[in-house]
């Protein structure tokens, strides 16, 4: 089959006075050396672009003419968006911005990406990524939902400042709140967002709408998050086994997530009441996808630390360092926070994590992590583990790691070998031992520690000298991008 991007010889005829190959091979070097003009080139192409849009085009008017747009309907509209972008069939600009905003608990942060026509990222100017953040976060401003939404204002104009004017009302903001908001009791979580879409809407020339401000679902977080690590490592569009699971530890909860196969997700139970689903079915290019996702709330790092306290006695917690006596704060309620007569103990801190923990909650599956949850079955999706947020910060503030790394490979063990070193320091010391901690942190270095150990060892299971990816960054080409959800809700809301 002749190539689209060799020209098409001019076959002609053979003259009867014999002449005739000469001229034609004088045709052909013409025409060799002659550059085709953009007419020239679409008559000569103009076969063959018909053949590839013309299916393309039937297919969209057929499903667009359906009288109802099923999930399944919108994914089918996505995967010929994509098609039809391979064959040149574009229907938007060369560029597309997305400003994504990461409402955490422990702060908020403004992300904005800039896409490609084939939804690969390009630099806003000399970086791949804009970034920003700020502290506290919304669910901080529990009993003042204007205060909440100003809180943004600083992070809104950076995010407005980097994209070009001319495409400002076209590019899509989202503001998605995690566990912080979803802990919040009453309507205040509920108030605090209409202040983000009211600011959005009256202050914003970013394209917003009501259902883009919103608390992501545990669900939600875990695939968003665990797209933007596979995205970035080149691993979609191959088989389940191509790709890498993710645990994200948060500051209000945890997610766990990777690929499983079609044969483990069928036989997936269902999950308990008012829990998501286990299994969502995700296409990314070309490829389909079944990802085993739990979100555990109150298992964050910070929400953690609440857990552990109620779970201990009176008498003091053995996560606490000793010479700490005083109170810890989570989302509007205060914990009595002191080490116990005997002091700090790693062993018996331990044992009030996995109380915390539930492990031994009744598991009716054939294995659980904790809680009673259903583990997901494991296999290759599961084996190559990349390990995020508060995994990485800790690691790097207990100094087995580099805090310049973007990347590290160790063996969860090493959180066992670092909590022995903190839960042995006297709260006088924290600061000279640990000179990277932030002054709220230093009592709890020992409980966060011997948290993250047990929770990867006794929580989800991990062989203790096995190989996990702490990550802060993905190299992306000659860039790093920041290894969090909200790329994955950026890739999708440039798809829609």
């Amino acid at each position: 089959m002749e190539s689209l991007h060799e020209p098409f010889m001019n076959r002609g005829s053979i003259s009867p006075t014999g002449n005739g190959t000469t001229d034609h091979l004088e045709k052909m070097k013409l025409t060799k050396a002659s550059p085709d003009s953009v007419s020239d080139k679409i008559e000569r192409y103009r076969g063959a672009l018909l053949v590839i849009s013309i299916p393309v085009l039937v297919i969209m008017l057929v499903v667009y003419a359906m009288p109802g747009k099923s999930a399944h309907d919108a994914t089918v509209l996505k995967e010929i968006e994509l098609l039809s972008r391979k064959v040149g069939v574009s229907y938007r600009g060369d560029r597309q911005y997305a400003v994504i905003f990461d409402a955490g608990s422990s702060g908020s942060r403004v992300h904005v990406y800039c896409f490609d026509r084939n939804l690969d990222l390009v630099p806003i100017g000399s970086e791949l990524e804009i970034f920003e953040q700020i502290k506290p976060g919304l669910s901080s401003y529990a009993n003042d939902p204007q205060a909440a939404a100003d809180s943004l204002i600083s992070l809104l104009e950076k995010a407005e400042s980097a994209v070009p004017v001319d495409l400002r009302s076209k590019t899509p903001v989202r503001v998605g709140a995690t566990a912080g908001l979803r802990a919040l009791e009453g309507n205040a979580a509920d108030r605090i967002l209409q202040a983000v879409r009211d600011l959005l809407k009256d202050r914003s020339t970013l394209k917003s709408d009501a259902n883009g401000v919103r608390i992501l679902d545990g669900s939600q977080e875990g695939s968003y998050a665990w797209v933007t690590i596979n995205y970035l490592l080149g691993n979609l569009g191959g088989t389940y086994k191509d790709t890498v699971g993710i645990v994200d530890l948060g500051g209000g909860s945890v997610q766990m997530a990777y690929a499983i196969s079609k044969d483990a997700a069928s036989k997936a139970p269902s999950a308990p009441d008012g829990e998501d689903n286990y299994v969502n079915q995700m296409y990314l290019k070309g490829s389909k996808y079944y990802l085993y996702i739990h979100s555990y709330l109150n298992y964050g790092l910070l929400a953690a630390r609440a857990e552990i306290l109620k779970a201990s006695d009176e008498s003091g917690n053995p996560c606490i360092l000793e010479g700490f006596d005083g109170s810890y704060a989570y989302n509007g309620k205060e914990y009595k926070a002191s080490a116990p007569s005997s002091g700090t103990n790693m062993e018996e801190c331990r044992r009030v994590i996995l109380k915390a923990l539930k492990i031994n909650d009744t598991c009716t599956y054939m294995k659980c992590t904790f809680g009673g949850i259903w583990n997901g079955g494991g296999g290759d999706g599961q084996k190559n583990l990349f390990v995020a947020s508060f995994f990485f910060d800790r690691a790097a503030q207990a100094g087995f790691i580099k805090a310049a790394d973007h990347v590290a490979i160790v063996k969860p063990h090493a959180f066992a070998d670092a909590a022995k070193r903190a839960c042995g320091t006297n709260y006088a010391d924290t600061k000279v031992t640990f000179p990277d901690l932030g002054e709220g942190d230093l009592a709890y270095i020992c409980m966060d520690l011997v948290y993250q150990y047990t929770l990867l060892i006794d929580g989800f299971g991990l062989d203790p000298y096995q190989d996990i990816t702490l990550v802060r960054q993905v190299k992306y080409g000659n860039s790093y991008v920041e290894a969090a959800w909200p790329l994955g809700s950026a890739i999708e809301a440039v798809s829609s």
